[in-house]
C-alpha cells in the first residue's frame, strides 16, 4: 500500500509540474518537456473511444474523423465510430472526463495511457499505468462509488 501511495504521489507530481492551469473537464494532458504535462485539446491522447466498445481494444484515431465535444477534439478510426459518438457521446466518453479513474479515487486528476482501461456496466474507465489499473481492479465498485462522489469537486478545486 505504501509503495502505491509513493507511485501515485510521483505520478501526480509529474502530471502537474509546469502546469498551473485549472483542470479541463476533459483530460487532454500530453507530455510537455521533460517532466510536465499540459492540455493539448485532444481527448484520450488521440485514441478512438468507440473502439473500446466495438473492438475491445484501444485503436488510434485519425485526423480524418474528428469532432469537438465538451471542449476537446475526439478522434476516431472510422466514419461509423464518429457517427456513433456524435449520436451518443455520453455513452462512449470515458468516465471522469478521461482522467485516471484510480487517481480520481485518490483525489487527483491525472493523465492516462490509453492501453490501461476497463469497461464496467457499459462505462469506460481509463488509468495511468498497469500498476494503477491493477489497483483499480481490486475494488472497482467501491472505487467507482468514491470517484463518482469526488470528480466534480476535483474539477472545481484544480
Amino acid at each position: 500500500m505504501r509503495l502505491t501511495k509513493i507511485v501515485l504521489t510521483t505520478v501526480i507530481l509529474l502530471a502537474t509540474i509546469g502546469s498551473a492551469m485549472a483542470a479541463e473537464r476533459i483530460n487532454t494532458l500530453e507530455k510537455k518537456g521533460l517532466f510536465g504535462y499540459e492540455p493539448n485539446g485532444i481527448a484520450i491522447r488521440g485514441t478512438d473511444t468507440v473502439a473500446y466498445f466495438t473492438q475491445g481494444k484501444p485503436v488510434k484515431g485519425s485526423d480524418e474523423y474528428t469532432t469537438s465535444w465538451s471542449g476537446a477534439t475526439w478522434k476516431f478510426s472510422s466514419q461509423e465510430h464518429l457517427d456513433l459518438f456524435v449520436a451518443e457521446p455520453e455513452k462512449y466518453a470515458p468516465q471522469y472526463g478521461g482522467y485516471c479513474a484510480y487517481g480520481v479515487v485518490q483525489g487527483n486528476l491525472v493523465k492516462i495511457e490509453p492501453e490501461f482501461w476497463t469497461i464496467v456496466d457499459e462505462k469506460l474507465y481509463l488509468n495511468y499505468n498497469k500498476k494503477l489499473n491493477n489497483e483499480w481492479l481490486k475494488d472497482v465498485p467501491g472505487y467507482i462509488k468514491t470517484a463518482d462522489s469526488l470528480y466534480e469537486s476535483l474539477l472545481e478545486s484544480q
